[in-house]
């Protein structure tokens, strides 16, 4: 039963107001002036409270503020008389959910009671949602370059100064851009995650800078871009290495003098934005071989942070499969599974060229194959390499009924092993594989290779 708490120095209102929201179900509570209406909001939990704005003692005001200052989030709606109307619209500024004359439209107080009821129950389920978000993106160890990265963040996160992540693929680089914005001045702004690697390189302006109507053919309307959209927050730029040079130039510009102009568009637009880049890349190397600019790399570049590979930090590996156990078995809804020793060592003792993402994917892999426990077998017959696995399926010739079969089944895996080694980069993949990215994509046409 949903309780209301009632304030008002007026004990014919309140016995009104009492008998019309208890004949509605509502648990109701009085006080007679400000002063013990706090007090009982200080003890109680309440889902609304009603409160008269001229009272002794405290009054509606004053009310108001204690409720702030109290860190409590249940909604006020005022009462007033003709001649504090302005008080009252005084305090709905000051965060009341809304008030109401004297003597007051008992339909109307009652459709406000539901709407500040329904605002309630919005700002739990948001808490909730938020915590179950912040727990994904948990940094998980206790080895040397992890308690690194967490104290750099400390240290980093309350600034604005830009930061550039470096690291292989799966390694974690987002995480730390995630933690950067989570703890810092921000947090309440938006974070816009920009994959540059995913953007054909003719895009990429579009999508950062934005463009106007008619800039191009396929500008049917105006758009803003991702700097736009996190002004006040943070902008995230993943695989910085893959942009192209012309978009690192106004990137460039964009960071010098915090301003943009959309594609097609002549208005300069201030924004405030702090930038976080990643990349896989060596940038050095890029910028030796005229790929990448150098006084980008300066400008992104104030604060350097590199997540290791998970080869780098085996000691690590337990502890990140308990975690992964506990969210994959709650996601299942499976009781809470465990490796045994052996099974762990098989583990540690793995080459990770998928970093965190392969550890994780695997973990699901043997919560949903194996028993109650996950034995040492289960590890060996559900974790062994897609090398191993190739090379037994190769030796199998019976599996194909000639040349041509075989040949499409060896191409085809060849081409998924670097798609994956390469996070299904195009590009990246299409350069390991020595063949341009439109017969790659052909190639994956062919096949049905898509990233799940």
């Amino acid at each position: 039963m949903s309780k209301i708490l009632i304030i008002d120095d007026e004990r014919a209102i309140r016995r009104t107001l009492k008998e019309i929201l208890q004949y509605e179900k509502f648990d109701v509570a009085e006080a007679e002036d400000g002063e013990q209406g706090i007090d009982m909001i200080k003890k109680y939990d309440y889902d609304v409270v009603i409160c008269d704005i001229k009272m002794p003692k405290k009054d509606g005001i004053e009310v108001l503020d204690a409720v702030k200052e109290m860190g409590k989030h249940v909604p006020l709606i005022i009462l007033s008389g003709h001649g504090n109307i302005e008080t009252a619209v005084e305090a709905v500024k000051k965060g009341a959910f809304d008030f109401i004359p004297k003597p007051p439209d008992l339909n109307r107080l009652l459709i406000t009671i539901r709407n500040a009821m329904d605002k309630t129950d919005l700002i739990t389920e948001t808490k909730v949602l938020k915590k179950k978000v912040n727990k994904t993106i948990e940094i998980v160890g206790e080895s040397e370059p992890i308690l690194k990265i967490m104290s750099d963040i400390e240290k980093v996160a309350p600034t604005d100064a830009r930061v550039l992540i470096t690291g292989e693929n799966g390694s974690g680089k987002e995480l730390v851009a995630r933690w950067l914005h989570e703890k810092s001045n921000r947090a309440n702004g938006p974070l816009v995650e920009v994959n540059c690697a995913a953007i054909p390189s003719e895009l990429i302006e579009s999508e950062l800078f934005g463009h106007e109507k008619g800039a191009f053919t396929s500008a049917i309307k105006q758009r803003i871009g991702k700097f736009e959209e996190a002004n006040g927050g943070t902008l995230f730029l993943d695989e910085i290495g893959d942009m192209s040079l012309s978009a690192q130039a106004k990137v460039l510009r964009a960071l010098q003098e915090n301003k943009i102009t959309r594609v097609g568009g002549e208005k300069e637009i201030k924004v405030d934005v702090r930038v976080v880049a990643a990349t896989n890349k060596d940038l050095l190397k890029e910028i030796a071989e005229n790929k990448f600019r150098m006084d980008l790399y300066h400008r992104l570049g104030v604060i350097l942070i590199h997540v290791p590979s998970l080869n780098a930090r085996k000691s690590d590996i337990p502890i990140l499969c308990d975690y992964f156990l506990e969210i994959i078995c709650q996601e299942y809804g499976m009781a809470r599974k465990k490796i045994d020793a052996d099974g762990m060592q098989i583990l540690q003792a793995r080459n990770w060229t998928g970093n965190i993402r392969e550890l994780r994917n695997i973990v699901e892999r043997l919560v949903i194959m194996s028993g109650k426990e996950i034995l040492l077998e289960d590890v060996e017959r559900y974790c062994s390499t897609s090398e191993n696995n190739n090379t037994k399926l190769d030796k199998n010739y019976d599996n194909f009924q000639n040349l041509q079969q075989f040949a499409d089944y060896m191409k085809k895996g060849f081409i998924e092993s670097k798609l994956e080694k390469s996070d299904w980069n195009i590009a990246k993949s299409a350069e390991l594989l020595g063949i341009t990215k439109e017969e790659l994509s052909q190639q994956m046409a062919a096949f049905g290779l898509r990233q799940n």
